[in-house]
C-alpha cells in the first residue's frame, strides 16, 4: 500500500480572512485554483518546472513528545504560492525575502499563507516552529492506523506523516529536500532519500537526508532501531544502499529481508527499467501500520514477524518505488499505481507460484467485487487511496484485472515493452490513466481508446450470461468429423465490448475460444474438432464481470462493506451485548446499524452475533438452516454464511462464551473472503469457501 502524498499535500489554501464569508469563498476558490495547478503537473515539461527545495533542521525528543524546527524553502517559480503548517504546531517567525508574512489563514487542522512574488524575484522563505506531539498510541489496530494523520512520538517509536502537517510545505506542488534530524541517545530516523550522513554520541544522534528529485512529501520516522547494511549492484552496476532499521527484538530477521529486498530489486529492473533510487530500507513501525515510501517501507513489528511477508507484501512495497514513488498518479483522474503494483507483484506472484494459485486471486478478486451493493463500485478514474474494503476492491482489485485483461489483449512481450517506455518516458513526472493508455497504443499500433474508457469511466461490471448453446450443422465443405455449436451471449445495456472466453468440452476434450461481444445479445458459431458436450462462459475467470449466483456463494466480506447491511447482536443488553457490539464495529469499520433479535431479519445483509445457545435458538426460531456441519462442535468459536431463500446474506458468528466471542476482534475481520471460519481463542483452526459452478450448458 502506498499512501497518498502528493494528493494530501494539496490542501488547497491561498488567501487571508476578512470575514467568515469572504474567508470560505477563498477556500472554495483555492480548492479549485490547486487542483487545476495539480492537473496541469502532468506533462514532462510541467513537472521540470517544479523548482521548490526544502531545507530542513528538526529537532525530536520522543520522551518529551515535543518538535522543535527551522526550515528554508527557495522557490524560483513567479506565481503565488501558498504555505501550509499544521495548526498544532506554533509558529515562532515566518519571513519572505526577510519580510513577515504576517498572520495565517485557518481552516480545520491546517494554517497558510499567502506567499506574492510582486517583483518577479526567487523567494527564500524562512519558518521557525515548535510544538507538541501525540504520545505513541501502541494499541491501535492496522485500520485505526491507515488512515491517521496524527503526529505521533514516544520512546518506541515517531511517526510523523506528511499530511499533519509536521512541516511547513508549499501546497500543491513537488519539491526536493534535505533533511537534518536530531535526536537524543539510543534513537535513529529516517526519512525517504539518500543518507547523506550521520552520527551518534553522548550528546545524541543526527542524520541528513536529502531527496533530488521532485516529490510529493516527506515522512519521517524513528525509533530504538538496531540498522544492517547491505551494498548490491543494480543495473549497469550502480551501488544501492539496503538497510533495515528494526527494533531490536527483529534483529534476527534483518539478513533475510535484506536478501529478499535485492530479490525484488533484480526482478523489477530486468521487468521495468532501473531501479530510481540509491537505497531502499524496511523500517519497523511499533503500530500495525502498513506503509510504502519512496526508498522504504513502514511495516508492523508484528507484521514483520510473518513469515509470508517477505515473499507477498515486501514485493509489492518494493515496487512501488517504480510506481507510485518513481511515477507519480495523477490523483484528480484516478490512481492507477496501486492496480499496477497489485498485478506485478501480488498476481505475479501467484502465476509464478502456479495457474490454481493466480485462479484463486481472480476468484477472491470477483467474489469480493461480487460482495458491494449498488453505489459502492464507484469508476477506477475516481479512485485515490484505500480508505475501506470497498475502495480496496475497486482500486486495487479491479484495476489488477483491468491490466490482465489488456495483457490478454495485447501479448505479454507488447505489454511488457509498453511498461518500459512509460517508465523510461514518465520517471519522476506525474502520469495519468491517459499517459497509460498512450503508451499501450504506441507499444500494440491499436486504438485502446473503448477499452479504457469503459474499464476507468463506468462503474460497476458487465453482467453476461448465456442465453442459449446447442449443436448446429458444419457447412457444406465441412470435413468428415467436423462439428460446429452455436452460442448466443447477452449482456446488460449499456453493451460493453468484451472478448469473452468460452471453453467447449467435447468428447476429445476442451477446447477454448474468444468471442467478441460487442452487441446486447450476439450469436456466433464455433468449429470444434469433435461432438460438442457442454459449453462454459469464462471458465478460468479472465474477464471482469459480475459473477453469476452460483459463482459467487455468500462470503463474510459481504456484511462487512455492504453500507446496507444490519446487525442483529444476541442477547440485546448485558456484557455479552457490549462485546458484540464492538466486534460489529471492527468488521465493518462503523458504528452498526442494529436490528431487533426478535422480530423478523431485514431483507438487507445481516450480521447475526452471539454465544452458541442463543444463535441456534434463533436461527430456529425463524426458521433458517443450522449452523453446518463443517462447523459444528469445533474449536471455541466460528463465524459462517448462509444464502436466506430470498436471496439475501446472513452471516452468523457464534462463540463458546465471552472470551472466545472478544477473542475474534482482531482476527476475524482479516477472513473476509472466506464462507467460513473456525477459531480457537484468536487461532484460525479451520476456513473455506462454499463450493462454485461456472455458468455452462449442457448440449443434447
Amino acid at each position: 500500500m502506498i499512501r497518498l502524498m502528493t494528493g494530501r499535500h494539496s490542501l488547497n489554501i491561498h488567501g487571508s480572512i476578512v470575514s467568515i464569508v469572504s474567508f470560505l469563498f477563498w477556500i472554495l476558490s483555492a480548492l479549485i485554483s490547486n487542483s487545476a495547478s495539480a492537473a496541469s503537473a502532468t506533462s514532462p515539461e510541467a513537472a521540470d518546472a517544479v523548482e521548490i527545495t526544502y531545507e530542513i533542521e528538526v529537532r525530536i525528543d520522543p520522551v518529551a513528545h515535543s518538535i522543535e524546527g527551522r526550515s528554508v524553502i527557495m522557490a524560483n517559480s513567479s506565481e503565488e504560492l501558498t504555505l501550509v503548517l499544521g495548526r498544532r504546531f506554533g509558529v515562532l517567525s515566518a519571513q519572505v525575502n526577510g519580510t513577515s508574512l504576517g498572520p495565517a489563514a485557518s481552516m480545520g487542522k491546517v494554517r497558510a499563507w499567502r506567499v506574492f512574488n510582486e517583483k518577479g524575484l526567487p523567494r527564500r522563505i524562512e519558518v521557525r516552529w515548535r510544538g507538541e506531539l501525540t504520545p505513541l498510541d501502541t494499541s491501535l489496530d492496522h485500520a485505526q492506523t491507515l488512515g491517521r494523520d496524527e503526529p505521533a512520538s514516544g520512546e518506541a517509536g515517531t511517526f510523523l506523516p506528511d499530511s499533519s502537517g509536521w512541516y511547513p510545505y508549499i501546497a500543491g506542488k513537488l519539491a526536493s529536500y534535505r533533511v537534518s534530524i536530531e535526536l537524543p541517545p539510543g534513537q535513529r530516523a529516517i526519512v525517504p532519500g539518500r543518507l547523506v550522513e550521520e552520527s551518534e554520541s553522548a550528546d545524541g544522534y543526527r542524520a541528513h537526508f536529502e531527496f533530488l528529485a521532485p516529490t510529493g512529501g516527506i515522512d519521517l520516522m524513528a525509533g530504538p532501531y538496531s540498522v544492517e547494511t547491505r551494498t548490491m549492484r543494480g543495473t549497469g552496476g550502480k551501488p544501492i544502499q539496503l538497510r533495515t532499521y528494526f527494533h531490536p527484538q527483529l534483529a534476527d530477521l534483518a539478513l533475510g529481508y535484506l536478501d529478499s529486498v535485492k530479490g525484488y530489486i533484480d526482478l523489477y529492473e530486468s521487468w521495468i527499467g532501473e531501479y530510481p533510487f540509491t537505497e531502499f530500507s524496511v523500517v519497523s513501525s511499533p503500530t500495525p501500520t502498513g506503509f510504502g515510501m519512496p526508498t522504504l517501507t513502514y511495516l508492523g513489528t508484528e507484521v514483520l514477524r510473518l513469515p509470508f511477508i517477505r515473499y507477498t507484501s515486501l514485493g509489492h512495497e518494493v515496487l512501488h518505488n517504480w510506481w507510485g514513488n518513481g511515477v507519480y498518479p495523477d490523483y484528480a483522474h484516478g490512481n492507477w499505481s496501486e492496480g499496477l503494483t497489485t498485478f506485478m507483484a501480488d498476481y505475479a506472484y501467484k502465476e509464478r507460484e502456479n495457474p490454481e494459485a493466480a485462479l484463486d486471486m481472480r476468484r477472491g478478486w470477483l467474489r469480493d467485487f461480487a460482495a458491494l451493493s449498488s453505489g459502492q463500485d464507484a469508476p477506477l478514474s475516481t479512485f485515490t487511496s484505500r480508505t475501506h474494503g470497498a475502495t480496496q476492491i475497486v482500486g486495487y482489485n479491479k484495476s489488477a484485472m483491468v491490466f490482465l485483461m489488456l495483457r490478454d489483449m495485447l501479448g505479454r512481450e507488447t505489454f511488457d515493452r509498453a511498461l518500459q517506455a512509460f517508465w523510461q518516458d514518465q520517471r519522476f513526472h506525474i502520469a495519468s490513466w491517459m499517459d497509460l493508455q498512450r503508451a499501450f497504443e504506441v507499444a500494440s499500433g491499436k486504438d485502446l481508446s473503448i477499452f479504457f474508457d469503459q474499464w476507468l469511466t463506468r462503474g460497476g461490471a458487465p453482467v453476461i450470461r448465456i442465453a442459449e448453446a446447442g449443436r448446429a450443422k458444419p457447412g457444406g465443405s465441412a470435413a468428415a468429423g467436423h462439428h460446429r455449436v452455436k452460442v448466443t451471449l447477452e449482456q446488460a445495456e449499456p453493451a460493453y465490448r468484451l472478448s469473452v472466453p468460452v471453453a467447449v468440452r467435447t468428447a476429445g476434450g476442451e477446447e477454448f475460444h474468444t468471442l467478441d461481444l460487442e452487441k446486447t445479445r450476439q450469436v456466433f458459431t464455433l468449429d470444434v474438432s469433435a461432438q460438442p458436450l457442454q459449453v462454459t462462459l469464462d471458465p478460468d475467470l479472465r474477464l471482469f464481470r459480475r459473477l453469476m449466483p452460483d459463482e459467487a456463494p455468500p462470503i463474510l466480506r459481504q456484511v462487512m462493506v455492504d453500507r446496507t447491511a444490519a446487525t442483529i447482536l444476541l442477547p440485546e443488553s448485558g456484557d455479552v451485548h457490549s462485546t458484540a457490539g464492538t466486534l460489529a464495529e471492527k468488521l465493518q469499520h462503523r458504528t452498526p446499524t442494529l436490528a431487533s433479535g426478535t422480530e423478523t431479519p431485514p431483507a438487507v445483509p445481516t450480521l447475526v452475533i452471539g454465544l452458541e445457545e442463543q444463535v441456534d435458538a434463533w436461527l430456529a426460531r425463524h426458521r433458517l438452516p443450522a449452523r453446518p456441519d463443517v462447523v459444528r462442535g469445533k474449536g471455541s468459536a466460528q463465524a459462517w454464511t448462509v444464502s436466506r431463500p430470498d436471496g439475501v446474506t446472513l452471516a452468523v458468528i457464534s462463540a463458546r462464551d465471552i472470551a472466545s466471542l472478544a477473542a475474534l476482534t482482531r482476527p476475524l475481520p482479516h477472513y473476509g473472503r472466506q464462507s467460513y471460519v473456525i477459531f480457537n481463542g484468536s487461532k484460525v483452526i479451520g476456513r473455506g469457501a462454499w463450493p462454485t459452478r461456472a455458468p455452462m450448458v449442457k448440449l443434447d
